[in-house]
């Protein structure tokens, strides 16, 4: 009897070892990914860790439960095409196990060591290794490699720069209280802020709920409304920070601390609904290939059971382990304020966002590294830890071949050991 055939409850247990190992995924992603989203909150003290973690656990999961699925299916086909297992669908399951086992131990390797790593780039790695040992190099859709890799200086590069010319603004007008243009600044950024929060819902969190919906937007569609939204915010914010602080210009870090978390809210919900591929991509082809061997009818869509275990194990995964790369994000760069913190988000949003319309291939994780890099440069050289930083691009270059590593000695353990 074939492993794929062997069942507990009716269940075939290939597809329970598949899921029981996209947990341990999502549980990574949670650690580090969502973890380092969440960073440049807690380093500029606007968020406690708790609080922290209860926010982006209450978004993070809406966004993968609700809207994860069509980026799921990128992950599950992007790479190599499942279609060239067809007759060999057993492979194609061991392979993506073995690609959820990498990325998971990879994971929780970096995470345990507070190194912020882009969790696309482990399970790419890890998949790209499954398809270079059974398929070799010309079956693997290398665009995605040479993207990655052109990632590595792209994301922070252009980060860095949005990031230091936010922050450039607010130490040279901002906290001159003569200045005659501080509140207009101060309202110009709240409106940013909003414009992003619009954006980023309407382009990455909503985007697959209004395509099951049969609504699609194009990229001027979410301009002209996330502009729209930004004016009510504006105005919405003014009024709650006027009814709250004494004095608008004296009180510009508390300004910027209810900003963040505003738009910590938003950029939790867009990751959730993004990075959940990352974890459960693999099972999901899994949950197809062995529905096929089996005869069984299968959703084509990814479905709700899968996008629910990934959404509870990446808050089970921020919850218990997400401090050590919030802190490394938050405190071991830069010393954060809230007008930094807030100028890193802003950046780094508004950068992943935009360079996505463009076909520009960019890491949440390294750019959001880049542009708390970029604000640390304009204080000074001296301000930024090159020691931390050192250590975090170290983890960035050898996150894929680990991936591909781990992934192929994975493979060749489950075949030598379930061999038919």
């Amino acid at each position: 009897m074939a492993l794929v055939e062997l069942t507990l409850f009716g269940i075939p247990l290939i597809l329970i070892s598949a899921a029981m190992l996209g947990f341990f995924t999502a549980y990574g992603v949670g650690a580090n990914d969502v973890a380092n989203a969440m960073g440049t909150s807690v380093g500029s003290k606007v968020l406690t860790i708790p609080q922290a973690v209860l926010i982006a656990a209450i978004f993070e999961f809406l966004g993968a439960f609700l809207a994860g699925g069509g980026v799921t299916q990128t992950i599950r086909k992007g790479v190599i095409d499942p279609d060239l297992f067809i007759g060999n669908m057993d492979i194609l399951i061991y392979g993506m196990i073995s690609s959820l086992f990498a990325a998971g131990v990879w994971l929780l390797i970096a995470s345990l060591r507070g190194w912020p790593v882009s969790t696309t780039h482990t399970i790419v790695g890890a998949i790209v290794g499954f398809g270079i040992y059974y398929l070799g190099f010309d079956q693997v859709n290398w665009d995605v490699v040479n993207n990655i890799a052109i990632s590595w200086i792209t994301s922070p590069l252009s980060s860095a720069i949005v990031a230091a010319l936010f922050y450039y603004i607010c130490k040279t007008f901002l906290f001159d209280k003569n200045s005659k243009y501080q509140r207009w600044i101060i309202a110009g950024y709240i409106f940013l802020a909003g414009f992003a929060i619009a954006l980023i819902t309407t382009t990455k969190g909503l985007k697959n709920i209004l395509k099951q919906q049969d609504i699609i937007l194009t990229f001027d569609d979410s301009l002209l409304i996330s502009m729209f939204v930004a004016a009510i915010f504006t105005i919405f914010f003014y009024q709650f920070s006027k009814s709250r602080l004494k004095n608008l210009a004296s009180d510009t870090e508390a300004q910027f601390a209810y900003l963040m978390i505003f738009t910590s809210c938003a950029v939790a919900f867009a990751h959730g609904s993004n990075d959940v591929a990352n974890a459960v991509g693999p099972l999901a082809a899994i949950y197809q290939a062995t529905n096929q061997i089996l005869g069984q009818p299968y959703e084509l869509e990814t479905p709700l059971w899968i996008l629910f275990l990934g959404a509870i194990g990446i808050v089970i995964g921020l919850a218990t382990l997400g401090y050590r790369v919030m802190k490394t994000i938050g405190e071991k760069i830069v010393k954060l304020t809230p007008t930094k913190g807030f100028s890193a988000q802003l950046a780094a949003a508004l950068t992943v966002v935009i360079a996505s319309q463009l076909d520009m291939p960019v890491s949440t994780t390294h750019t959001l590294v880049g542009a708390v890099i970029g604000i640390g440069l304009v204080e000074g050289i001296q301000s930024v830890n090159f020691k931390s930083v050192g250590t975090i691009v170290s983890s960035w270059i050898i996150t894929l071949p680990v991936g591909a590593l781990l992934s192929i000695a994975f493979l060749e353990l489950f075949l030598n050991l379930f061999s038919y």
